[in-house]
């Protein structure tokens, strides 16, 4: 039986083969598109459990396919591995900015591929607990899974979302890496590399004005402010 199923978006066929194949190994349901024009024309009509997604692909660049992703709502929700040999931290950043759920560079190790795959499925089907959360001027409805700085609704992804909400709910708290690694993202601490950094600069620039509630704690980790 199928675990779920995964859209890969790569021209690579090489690359695209091998992903298949260990993929399916694991059990997973797998579709492949060579170019972004294909990937978005599969979307159409199916709605996988996660994209692979390249970033350099012809016709359509992966950059665009995950805007395009992102602002349609029946695929908005959809978790996004982007998979690419830009490795400098500003591209990470535009990724998750752009709304990756994680990023992975070239070259990888299939089982590293299948770890972070296996991670943010498993961190779709955790429930937050429900309610409102309420700091000062953000408000968190678990839910709906919409949040609000003085009262006008920010555009998260739900890795973001998490992370907010998990924070939210720590007030004061200070957080080492390792342990918003272990529960928000669901990778354990050997695998870290700087996602936690890169998520918390992207959620911070979405916060606006309400940035400063995410305090840094040199050395350590973050904190949210406990107004």
């Amino acid at each position: 039986m199928a675990k779920g199923s995964i859209l890969i978006v790569e021209d690579d066929t090489d690359i695209a083969e091998m992903l298949s194949y260990n993929l399916r190994k694991e059990g997973f349901d797998v579709s492949v598109a060579s170019n972004g024009e294909e990937s978005l024309e599969f979307l159409k009509d199916c709605r996988p459990q996660l994209i692979i997604l390249d970033l350099m692909l012809p016709l359509i660049d992966g950059y665009d396919v995950c805007r395009a992703i992102r602002s349609n709502e029946e695929t908005s929700i959809i978790p996004v591995i982007m998979l690419t040999a830009k490795s400098r931290e500003s591209d990470m950043i535009a990724g998750f900015e752009l709304g990756a759920d994680d990023y992975i560079t070239k070259p990888f190790s299939p089982k590293e591929l299948i770890a972070r795959v296996r991670a943010v499925l498993r961190r779709f089907d955790l429930q937050l607990p429900g309610g409102t959360i309420k700091i000062g001027d953000i408000s968190i409805d678990t839910v709906r899974h919409k949040a609000t700085v003085l009262g006008a609704p920010i555009q998260l992804t739900y890795t973001e979302f998490r992370l907010l909400a998990y924070m939210a709910q720590r007030p004061g708290v200070v957080l080492p890496r390792n342990k918003i690694l272990s529960d928000v993202f669901d990778y354990q601490p050997e695998s870290y590399d700087r996602s936690v950094d890169n998520h918390i600069k992207t959620l911070r620039k979405k916060l606006g004005d309400a940035r400063d509630y995410i305090e840094t704690i040199r050395g350590v980790g973050y904190s949210f402010r406990d107004i």
